[in-house]
This record gives structure tokens, C-alpha cells and sequence, in this order.
């Protein structure tokens, strides 16, 4: 059994710290992320040693614990994204951990009749990394017969200038470990078989170059995480960049990647366009069906970045000077107001997120025609959307001037979705 057990909804309270200044704030925001990436780090070297494991005994069971250890790495990634948007450090290296959503035929073997066997806008849409020692691509003919680093992060990332030849990072692991959701709207994940990573005793060809692939990955998302926790060392150029902003341009970093996170990015291009679609090609993480997760853990990231308080994955809490102390101190009504938004978006992203645990995953929520299950998800888009307009108050009541949030169509324009 590979699938988080247990939620637990902490609802946080209004921070104690009554008297800080700006620089205080700015300071723990710096180590709010550190503990965020080292953590994300921690866990996928686990993952990576799962990883290792399997490969070595590829057995069913092992592949369910690799699974278990990709599951469990992406609760702290997935707080940490609310440093995008506002950091430019993060927004240029984010891409090589969590691009997606990915066009699997790049990297291996897919189901053509579902998948097809070519697309207008990516020329490495069925390239099949995996099975060929060469791929041809826009008339040139590229060398992958050794799966390395470089050929993943330096070649076949965005090959062609295509976004989705994605061939790093997180999403690249979870089709690896999964395979294609073959299922739809219908109840189920991707079901590789063990037997495709079994050198002795082969499934679908390419046994030996599966495994180098997934091994390369995984060191290679090691080698982004560390590369991401030195930039949030004490002296490193993400912390820098914060405390050098100055007090209004740092705190405006701050809300833009609260604002945007949740306003463009997981309210529109992570939920409601896959609402409106119906589409499980538009969920998150969708080749395990561990999207609900993913978004729950995207809104809690909101909501400790604006309390200064993140659980970390030994059960340690870190706390400190946060962003609703200095709201708080020029206008309690509106942290207030905040707070209760946060709390009740973690509250709607429950209940997504129960329900997928309960046996009905974030596909079949907003399937068409499942009316209690679109509801649910709208009801969460709606608590996001809610939560930016309050984030948007916060920011008048510290006078911030105004801040561009990341929109959406799939919120701004809806009919454009659809021509």
C-alpha cells in the first residue's frame, strides 16, 4: 500500500510574536525555505535509495515502497512552492524539478491508441528515449544511446523548444515508477509493472535502459535540491536577494508568490482548467493519482509561509516572525480575515483530499457528470480565489503598492479555454 494514510489538518493560529520588524520577517522567510528544500532533499535521497533498492531486486513489493518514498518526497517539495513567482532564483531552476505537465512518450514505451503517435506542436512527443540508441528530431539526429545527466538535463529537456519534453525531475520519476494512467475518469493509476525494470527477466524491452534512466533521474533531482539548499544557506544568493530587496520590495516578494501560487497557478491552471475540461491530462500528478496531495500541500505552503510556521518532516515545528505579526500590528481585522480564508481553503482542500483517500482520486472528482465531485473541487478553487482577494487587503494595509498576481485563463477569459 503506497497511499498517504492519514491527513492532518492543522489549523494555525494567529502568530504570537507581537513586535517584529520587517527585517525579522524577511530573515525567517530565508530559513522557512532552507528547512523546506533540505527537506525535500532528505526525502528524495530517500527516495533515491528506494530507488536503488528496487532496481537491484525488482520485485513488486519493492516497487510499491520506491512508490511510498516518491509519495512521502513530495509533501515538503510541494510547501515549498510558494517561493515561486516571487524568487527569481526559484522560478529559473524550478523547471528542471517540476515541469509538467510532460508529453511521456519522450522518455519510453506508451499506449498509442490512447496516447497517439505525433503531435503538431512537439516533434519529440513519441521520440521513445528508452527504446532507441538515436531519435531523429526535426530532420537532426541525436546521439541518446548513453542515458546520462547531461543528455536528460542538457539535450532532452525542452527539446525542440517544446515545454512538455519534460525528461527531468519529479514527474519524469513518477512516470518511470507508474507508468500511464490509462484509466481516465476511471478509478486507477498508471500500473507498470516491476518486470520493466527486471534485467534477467524483461517486460517491454529495454530493461537495463529504464533503469538508467530512472537511477539518472534520481541523482539528478538530488543534485537540483542541493544545488537549491546552498542558494538558501545564510549566505547564499536566493537569501541574499531577499534581505538586499529592501523592506517593502522584500515583503512584496513575499505575497507575490502567495498571491500568485494561489490565484493563477493552483486555482486556475492546476483546478479549474482541469474542471472545465474535465480532463485528467490536466491534473498535477496524475501518472500515481497523487494530485489531491500535491494541491493540499501547494495551499498548506500558503498558509505557513504567511503564519512563519512549517512542520517539518521529523515532526519538528520551525516558527518565528511572520508576515500576519506585521498585518496584524497595522490591522487585525485583516489578518483575521486572512486567516480565516487560509483556514477555510485547507479546509475545502480536505475534503478533495479525504475523499481521494477514501477511494474516489482527484480524476474522478472533476469527471463530467460527477456533480458532487466538481462541486467539491469548485468549492476549493472558490476558497482560493477568496484567500487571494484577502491577500490582496493584507498587502493595502502594509501599503506595498500594487503587486501582479500570476492570472489564468481558465479564471480571466473561461471561453478562451475552450477555442
Amino acid at each position: 500500500m503506497y497511499r498517504i494514510s492519514l491527513l492532518i489538518l492543522v489549523l494555525i493560529p494567529v502568530s504570537s510574536f507581537a513586535t517584529v520588524s520587517v527585517n525579522d520577517v524577511l530573515e525567517h522567510y530565508g530559513k522557512l525555505a532552507k528547512a523546506k528544500y533540505e527537506d525535500s532533499l532528505i526525502s528524495a535521497q530517500v527516495l533515491q535509495s528506494a530507488i536503488n533498492s528496487f532496481v537491484v531486486n525488482p520485485t513488486e513489493d519493492n516497487l510499491a515502497k520506491a512508490k511510498s518514498a516518491w509519495l512521502a518526497a513530495r509533501i515538503p517539495y510541494q510547501q515549498s512552492e510558494v517561493y515561486r513567482f516571487g524568487n527569481a532564483i526559484v522560478d529559473d531552476w524550478e523547471g528542471k524539478v517540476n515541469a509538467w505537465p510532460l508529453d511521456e512518450g519522450l522518455i519510453d514505451y506508451v499506449n498509442t491508441g490512447s496516447y497517439g503517435t505525433e503531435s503538431e506542436e512537439n516533434p519529440g512527443y513519441a521520440a521513445n528515449v528508452i527504446g532507441h540508441s538515436s531519435i531523429k528530431i526535426s530532420g537532426e539526429t541525436i546521439d541518446v544511446s548513453n542515458i546520462t545527466k547531461s543528455l536528460l538535463a542538457d539535450t532532452l529537456q525542452e527539446l525542440g523548444g517544446a515545454e512538455s519534453n519534460v525528461a527531468t525531475g519529479y514527474h519524469a520519476i513518477e512516470f518511470l515508477l507508474w507508468g500511464q494512467d490509462l484509466n481516465g475518469t476511471g478509478p486507477g493509476a498508471g500500473n507498470r509493472p516491476a518486470s520493466d525494470f527486471n534485467t534477467a527477466n524483461c517486460t517491454n524491452g529495454n530493461c537495463d535502459r529504464r533503469v538508467a534512466y530512472l537511477q539518472t533521474a534520481t541523482d539528478l533531482l538530488i543534485d537540483d535540491l542541493e544545488w537549491i539548499v546552498d542558494r538558501w544557506s545564510e549566505d547564499g544568493a536566493a537569501t541574499q536577494n531577499v534581505m538586499d530587496a529592501g523592506n517593502d520590495q522584500g515583503l512584496s516578494i513575499i505575497f507575490t508568490g502567495m498571491g500568485s501560487l494561489s490565484y493563477g497557478e493552483l486555482a486556475g491552471e492546476r483546478m479549474q482548467l482541469g474542471l472545465l475540461l474535465h480532463d485528467p491530462e490536466e491534473e498535477h500528478d496524475c501518472f500515481s493519482d497523487n494530485t489531491h496531495a500535491s494541491h493540499y500541500y501547494d495551499a498548506l505552503g500558503i498558509q505557513n509561509i504567511y503564519h512563519g510556521t512549517y512542520r517539518r518532516i521529523d515532526g519538528s515545528i520551525l516558527k518565528g516572525p511572520s508576515v500576519s505579526d506585521l498585518v496584524k500590528a497595522a490591522n487585525p481585522e485583516t489578518d483575521a480575515a486572512l486567516t480565516s480564508a487560509l483556514n477555510a481553503t485547507m479546509i475545502a482542500m480536505s475534503n478533495i483530499f479525504n475523499t481521494a483517500e477514501g477511494g474516489e482520486a482527484y480524476d474522478q472528482q472533476i469527471a463530467e457528470g460527477n456533480a458532487a465531485g466538481n462541486q467539491r473541487v469548485q468549492s476549493a478553487i472558490d476558497m482560493l480565489k477568496n484567500q487571494t482577494r484577502e491577500i490582496e487587503n493584507a498587502v493595502a494595509v502594509l501599503n506595498l503598492g500594487s503587486i501582479e498576481f500570476e492570472g489564468s485563463d481558465s479564471l480571466d477569459d473561461p471561453e478562451a479555454v475552450f477555442e
